[in-house]
């Protein structure tokens, strides 16, 4: 939806609101225009039914506001005396159209100082409940979130298992799109084969001011921007689903490129602007190797292994044995087998040749050497050639809402001729550490800024699927930074001492009350 599209159904909105409560504030000695005034309705109406005027606030932010409304129904009705269960129902099943009824043809009866006190522990609890799930909405949503580290794309950085939490304060909380959503799930219900969201209405993109810009080499939480979940719980052959943009599936990649860079790939290896990337010490990016062996000597693979923590697929293909094949280890570690007794050559993997696959799928480049591509800036104009097209068609079509076609050698915007064009927003390209075990950018081209989650700041529990018992919990990564200067360091003891000192603490001081008394 259009800004014009919410402003006539947020006035729709208010005209519905007036309709049916006119009457009420009548009743309870205000004035009957007073429901009309947009936003001071609300702040009124939180002063009729006996509730905090902050409370308005939460009727206008998406998601929180669908648990608001109902309540403020059911507190309208209590308000007016209509307190039974069937009362609560109707206003809940007719969602609040049942206050029409109420306003019309029942004789209104006031009660300003009604006791807001649940009247029975069950309604204590669920409005405990809807308390807590109204908090945990807003953190979730604006200021921290959880995620889990489902693929081995940042292996060595982060690993199949990491418990993240995701700011959302550094890079500014993203508002809602979807707006008709459950809080705290994604894109689906757990344990359902069902969507968790209405795709329909769109809030415009806005984003809350940023404590920081997105630097390269930032480990970055985003939506998918080609996720069309071809597998979103339904048999394989059928459509893909095309979801909202904050719907998408989350990935998390390293940023490798920024608004205004020059990005290419000399095998394998990312240069910007020129100059080759330096990654933080923290990342140790990871590349195929084939290790030739001279089948003489023995060599104890498995103690190897555990050292270099190898973890993505490894193995002879032919039954000779004299090479072995390693899907994603470091440079270090190729440094390891090179001083291997039996390891007679350590060669890295390097694609040569054309691949389709590969952004902007015109058959030029492959996943180890490509460009030089432009990160798009916004602000920025480029010129438009058939060349240019295929970088640049989908920001223009899809992620920038413009209409194109192609009239003869003339490009057609939005039914204007164009010899160029000025981006909107910002756009990204994110990379996998793991280099050839990633998909990133490289496939799927850039990432604009409307689809960026977060920044993942926090380890909080790792989970080694393949450890049994305790050691199935990595404790060296449990309480961890993601970024940071050196070799990552855990704080889980020192929050094991600080918790201790609080207990005891806080026995001594019950121990001295009850002296006291």
């Amino acid at each position: 939806m259009t800004l014009y599209s919410w402003f006539v159904f947020f006035l729709a909105v208010q005209i519905i609101h007036f309709l049916g409560t006119w009457k009420l504030y009548q009743a309870a000695g205000r004035k009957s225009w007073e429901a009309a005034i947009p936003v001071y309705n609300s702040i009124v109406l939180m002063k009729i039914i006996g509730r905090p005027t902050w409370w308005t606030l939460l009727l206008f932010i998406p998601i929180i506001n669908l648990i608001m409304f109902p309540v403020v129904w059911v507190e309208t009705l209590r308000t007016f005396n209509k307190r039974s269960a069937l009362d609560t129902f109707l206003g809940l099943f007719t969602l609040g159209f049942y206050i029409y009824y109420v306003n019309y043809t029942q004789k209104l009866e006031y009660r300003k100082d009604r006791s807001l006190t649940p009247e029975n522990k069950t309604a204590d609890t669920v409005s405990s409940l809807l308390f807590a799930i109204i908090v945990a909405t807003l953190v979730h949503t604006y200021v921290v979130q959880p995620y889990t580290i489902p693929t081995s794309s940042l292996e060595k950085s982060l690993l199949i298992g990491d418990f993240l939490f995701v700011s959302k304060l550094n890079y500014g909380p993203r508002v809602p799109m979807t707006t008709v959503a459950l809080p705290m799930v994604h894109d689906s219900i757990p344990l359902t084969k069902s969507k968790s969201y209405l795709s329909w209405p769109q809030l415009p993109y806005f984003r809350l001011p940023a404590i920081q810009k997105i630097n390269r080499c930032d480990i970055v939480v985003f939506n998918w921007p080609v996720d069309t979940v071809h597998y979103f719980f339904e048999p394989k052959g059928r459509p893909g689903v095309i979801k909202p943009i904050d719907k998408k599936s989350n990935y998390v990649k390293r940023c490798v490129g920024i608004p205004g860079d020059s990005l290419s790939i000399k095998d394998g290896y990312v240069f910007i602007n020129g100059k080759k990337l330096v990654l933080p010490e923290r990342a140790k990016p990871q590349y195929s190797y084939a290790v030739a062996l001279d089948g003489k000597t023995s060599i104890d693979f498995e103690t190897i292994f555990k050292e270099l923590d190898i973890t993505d697929p490894a193995g002879f293909r032919t039954e000779k044995r004299d090479t072995l094949y390693l899907g994603a280890l470091t440079e270090a570690g190729a440094e390891r087998f090179k001083h291997t007794p039996g390891v007679t050559a350590v060669i890295r993997k390097v694609d040569t040749g054309d691949n389709n696959d590969i952004f902007p799928h015109i058959n030029k480049w492959n996943q180890d050497n490509m460009g030089p591509i432009y990160i798009p800036e916004a602000g920025k104009t480029v010129a438009l050639t058939n060349e240019s097209l295929p970088f640049y068609k989908e920001i223009i079509t899809n992620y920038e809402g413009n209409t194109l076609e192609l009239q003869g050698s003339k490009f057609i915007i939005n039914g204007k001729p164009a010899t160029t064009y000025t981006f909107k927003q910002n756009y990204y390209w994110m990379m996998g550490d793991n280099r050839h075990n990633s998909e990133d950018s490289r496939y799927w081209g850039y990432v604009p800024e409307n689809h960026i989650v977060g920044k993942p700041v926090f380890i909080w529990m790792s989970w080694d699927t393949n450890g049994k018992g305790i050691n199935k919990v990595r404790w060296n990564r449990v309480f961890t930074t993601v970024d940071g200067e050196g070799q990552p360091q855990s704080y889980f003891k020192y929050f094991l001492i600080l918790l201790a000192i609080y207990f005891v603490g806080d026995f001594i001081w019950k121990k001295r009350r009850e002296n006291k008394a």
